[in-house]
Formats: structure tokens, sequence, C-alpha cells
């Protein structure tokens, strides 16, 4: 038996997965979880969002985000999950932005499928099946790199500010910028996996991702003005903090992967 690790976002080095304090679910026949990096939690710096303005993001019961891959599948983050295997102890919260709706849809979990080889570093992506399909929009995942630039959205209900140990019940949201990867090194050197990692945040810091919000969307508009998932939140170090960008899964790497295990699960 291992545990489902809590989506860590950022404190010096944070996975952003669940705030301290969330409780770990045993999940029967998975992989040990390798060491993370630390994750940002509810969004630092964001605002409400609206009812069905993102109609795609589900909040986990350990602590972290995720987004609508199929109706009857969930894309997060591997830290947030102890391995492949079958599981019924995850529920996942759709349809709502106020996690205390009476009209939240709950669903379990039936499988997880985590990325092959993850090790911690890189490869930050993972599948949860759920036991029925949910009636909502999906969000589709970038294929290739045309759309790793510009602005992007995230959103989650992660803490509020990197010395925080609750998350939100309601869903926030922030816009946060491209930082190419030769910027991105000045803060994190080697520990940035290229083509496995994006990287997203101000200069001057003051807007990021935290605990809790690990394994939710990053997303933006494609040429036909739909929403489509970049990037997977990761980790960081701290949250919000001038020069250190936030860390994101590079979705179109590992397109044709999820697809494949999607279609597995």
């Amino acid at each position: 038996m291992t545990s489902i690790t809590p989506g860590r976002r950022r404190r010096p080095l944070v996975r952003r997965a669940a705030a301290v304090g969330a409780v770990a679910l045993a999940v029967a026949s998975l992989e040990p979880v390798a060491a993370a990096q630390a994750a940002p939690s509810p969004v630092v710096g964001g605002t409400p969002a609206a009812q069905n303005e993102f109609p795609f993001m589900v909040h986990l019961s350990m602590g972290c985000g995720g987004a609508l891959y199929k109706k009857d599948v969930v894309l997060t983050a591997a830290h947030c999950v102890g391995g492949s295997g079958s599981t019924t102890r995850i529920t996942v919260t759709a349809g709502v932005t106020d996690l205390n709706s009476t009209s939240a849809i709950k669903v379990k979990s039936t499988k997880v499928k985590r990325a092959p080889g993850y090790d911690g570093k890189g490869k930050d992506w993972a599948l949860i099946k759920l036991a029925h399909p949910v009636n909502l929009p999906t969000l589709k995942i970038a294929t290739n790199s045309r759309y790793n630039r510009g602005v992007f959205t995230v959103a989650g209900w992660g803490t509020t500010k990197e010395t925080s140990h609750t998350g939100s019940t309601k869903l926030l949201k922030a816009t946060v910028p491209y930082v190419p990867d030769s910027m991105c090194r000045w803060n994190y050197g080697n520990r940035l996996t290229p083509k496995d990692e994006l990287c997203a945040g101000y200069p001057q810091g003051g807007v990021d991702t935290c605990q809790g919000d690990s394994g939710g969307p990053m997303f933006r508009k494609d040429d036909a003005d739909h929403w489509i998932q970049v990037g997977i939140v990761s980790w960081g170090d701290g949250c919000a903090r001038p020069g250190a960008p936030g860390i994101y899964t590079q979705v179109d790497t590992f397109a044709g992967d999820i697809a494949r295990a999607a279609a597995a699960l």
C-alpha cells in the first residue's frame, strides 16, 4: 500500500500539491512516490472565477486540481498520485467554483495511470479514470508547441500565499506570461527539464500558483478562440517570489502518451 501524495506547490522547493495538513489517501497496488518538488496552492494574486467560466476544472480530494481530459478521465500531475493502479479512494468534485456548493458533482475514481518512468523530475502528468462520465465540457490539450507562448490562464483552489496552510474553497484565476527557458534558468539552473517543463510568471512575482493548485491546467485560447491546455501545475521555489516563475509540465511533449494512456484506462 502506498499513499496518494497531496499536491505540493512551492515553499523553498515545493510541488504545488495539497496544502499542509491535507490527508494522504491509501491506494492499493500503486508504485512508490518519488520525492517531489514543491508546488503552489490557491492562486496567489488571483481573482474569483465565475460559475461555468472554466467548466472543465475539477478538485481532487487529496488536495490537487485537474481538468477533464475526457468526460470520464481527469488529467492531473504525477506527483499528486502514488502510482498506477486501481483505486476508489479519490473523490473528484466538478461543476462548481465553490467547493461547499450543494450543486457540486462528486465522482469516485476507479483507476490511476501515472506517467511511466516518473521519478520526480519532468514527466509530471497522470490520469484518473472516473466511475462514470460527467456531463461537462472537456479541455483539449496542445499537441505541438505552437501555443507555448504569450499569456496563460491558471486557476485553482490552492493557498493564496506561500505561508498559508489552508486552501481556498472558491476557485481563483489569474494570468501569467510565458518565461523562456534561458530566463527561467537564472533561478532554477539545471533543475529545469527543458521540453518536459514550461515556465510562466512575472519578473516581480506577486502572481502564481501555490500549494493545492498542483495538477491543475495552465491554458490559453487557440486560433479558434477555444481553451487549450499547454501546461500542468507542477512546482516552483516558494509562491509568487520575484525571479522564481512557476514550473508547469509541458503538455505537448506528452500528448501522444497521454492519449494512449487514456484510451487504455
